[in-house]
Order: structure tokens, then C-alpha cells, then sequence
């Protein structure tokens, strides 16, 4: 587990039909998100002992960074020379270039825990902006925020609304718990 929080106690609905729609899969949910987790584990598998590391490092269970890993790049499945989302993304967790420098080559251990450290600050902030949730709460607020920003994380029930596809955090969640019970 991570310091910030159990990802196991997480409550998650999955991914939603439009996050679905990229694998082309016919359902939606828990068993889309753990089918699209499953998808890139293979290509995973590459990144095992630098996400370990990583993970280790800044406290963050290394399933929630191959989750992240998952739903950003699948695994670098959809990068181009390292980049994705309109070249504004770079890197197998997409660190949005607008925002931050990029550090390290796309695949490397310096870009994973730039990547790992922006999603601590963003846990960090959300711990702040509501300290009255659980550590659990936190964490899933924090990786929503990771996708959106925290000012745009408004409330626990609608964690997501403003997250790409309105299922961002509830997806990665749901990835991050199968490559838990799969060797992560």
C-alpha cells in the first residue's frame, strides 16, 4: 500500500462507455476498466521494476502508477516518439507540457517519478482542500485531480465530473485494483 492511502479501499464504478469505446469493448464498468488493464500488461511488464522503484520512492503503490500508466499512454501503445494528446502529453503518464518541463526520456525512471511526484502534490493539495474526507477519499480525489486540476475537484460524489471521459479517477481506481491482484 501507498502512503497516501489503501488502493484496495477505494470504491470505483469502472470506466465509462466512452473510455470503453477505445478498446471497442460492448460494456462499461469495473470489468472494462480490469479488461483494458489486462489489455496492456504485456507492454507493462517493461516498466515493472522502474514503477516498482518509483513507487517505493515517493510512496504511491506502484499499481496506481501502472494504472496510470494504463489509462494515459496504454503503455506507450499510443504515443508518438513519446508523445500523446496533441503533443501537450509526454511520456507513459502524460505530463502535460503547458504545466510542467519535461524531465527524462518517455519511458524512463526520471519521467515516472516527475509523473508520480506531480500526483503526490495533487494528493497532497486535495488533503488540504478537504480534510475531512478519508485518506481513501484523498487519494481517489487526487488522482482525479491528476487528470483535471484540484480546483476542479469540487465534491467526493462528483469526483470525476470534470475528469476526461467523467470517469478518470473511478477508472484508474478499478485498473490500479486489478494490477494489484495481477503482480503489481
Amino acid at each position: 500500500t501507498g502512503s497516501y492511502g489503501d488502493i484496495t479501499r477505494v470504491s470505483a464504478t469502472g470506466a465509462s462507455e466512452k473510455t470503453s469505446q477505445q478498446d471497442k469493448l460492448g460494456y462499461s464498468g469495473v470489468r472494462a476498466s480490469e479488461t483494458m488493464a489486462q489489455t496492456d500488461s504485456g507492454r507493462m511488464n517493461k516498466y515493472k521494476s522502474k514503477i516498482n522503484r518509483v513507487g517505493s520512492q515517493c510512496g504511491i503503490d506502484p499499481a496506481l502508477i501502472a494504472a496510470i500508466i494504463s489509462r494515459e499512454s496504454r503503455a506507450g501503445n499510443i504515443l508518438h516518439n513519446g508523445w500523446g494528446d496533441h503533443n501537450n502529453g509526454w511520456g507513459l503518464m502524460q505530463v502535460d507540457i503547458r504545466y510542467h518541463q519535461k524531465e527524462g526520456d518517455w519511458d524512463s525512471e526520471e519521467h515516472l517519478r516527475q509523473a508520480t511526484g506531480i500526483l503526490v502534490n495533487f494528493i497532497k493539495k486535495i488533503q488540504t482542500k478537504f480534510p475531512s474526507w478519508s485518506r481513501e477519499q484523498q487519494l481517489k480525489g487526487g488522482i482525479a485531480a491528476y487528470n483535471t486540476g484540484d480546483g476542479k475537484v469540487l465534491s467526493y460524489e462528483n469526483v470525476d465530473q470534470n475528469t476526461t471521459g467523467k470517469d478518470y479517477s473511478n477508472d484508474v481506481v478499478a485498473r490500479a485494483k486489478w494490477y494489484k491482484r495481477n503482480g503489481f
